[in-house]
C-alpha cells in the first residue's frame, strides 16, 4: 500500500510540474529560432513587396512572389507555435527580436533597394536575398541541431530545402543577367 501511495505521489508530483510550465515539447533553442526568423521572414516578403514597383523583370517578379507565397504561412505557423508555447510573439515593427538572425539586411540596405529599378533593382535584389537565404540556412541548421520540437525541426529541414533551391535558382539568375 505503501508503494501505491508513493507511485500515486510521485505521478501527481509530475503532472503539478507539468503544469507548472516544464513542457518538455520545446527548448530554448526552438524559442530563439522562431522568435528570430519570425522578423526574418517579415523581411523577405518586405523585399519580395518591392519588386512590384521596381521595374523587375518577369523571373524576378515571380520569385519574389513564390517566396512571399511561401514565407507568408510559415510566419503563421512559427506566430503559432509561439503562442502554443506561450511565449511572446516579436511584434511587427519590432526587428531587435530578431535576436543574432544571419542574412538580415539593414535599413540603410533596404532603402538602397528601394530607390533602385529595372536591371539595377534585379542584380541588388538577388545578390541581398542570396545572403538573407543563406543566413535563414544557417539558422535552420542550428535549429536542426539543437532543436526539441518536432514542429519546428521540421520546418528548419523544409526552410533549409527550399531556400537552397532558391538560391541556385537566384545565382543563375544572376549569371544570366536576369
Amino acid at each position: 500500500m505503501t508503494r501505491i501511495l508513493a507511485v500515486l505521489f510521485a505521478g501527481l508530483t509530475a503532472l503539478t510540474l507539468a503544469a507548472c510550465g516544464s513542457d518538455p515539447d520545446f527548448n530554448d533553442a526552438d524559442v530563439a529560432f522562431v522568435t528570430g526568423m519570425i522578423p526574418h521572414h517579415r523581411q523577405a516578403v518586405e523585399m519580395s513587396q518591392m519588386v512590384g514597383g521596381a521595374d523587375a523583370s518577369p523571373e524576378v517578379q515571380a520569385l519574389a512572389e513564390r517566396i512571399a507565397a511561401a514565407q507568408g504561412p510559415e510566419i503563421d505557423t512559427m506566430t503559432g507555435f509561439l503562442e502554443d508555447w506561450d511565449q511572446p510573439v516579436p511584434d511587427e515593427m519590432d526587428m531587435d527580436s530578431m535576436g543574432d538572425m544571419d542574412g538580415m539586411m539593414s535599413d540603410s540596405d533596404m532603402q538602397e533597394l528601394m530607390g533602385l529599378s529595372g536591371p539595377q533593382f534585379d542584380e541588388r535584389f538577388l545578390t541581398m536575398m542570396i545572403e538573407h537565404h543563406a543566413g535563414a540556412i544557417a539558422d535552420a541548421q542550428q535549429e536542426q541541431q539543437d532543436g526539441q520540437n518536432a514542429d519546428a525541426m521540421d520546418l528548419a529541414e523544409q526552410i533549409e530545402a527550399a531556400q537552397a533551391e532558391e538560391i541556385t535558382e537566384m545565382e543563375g539568375l544572376l549569371e544570366a543577367g536576369s
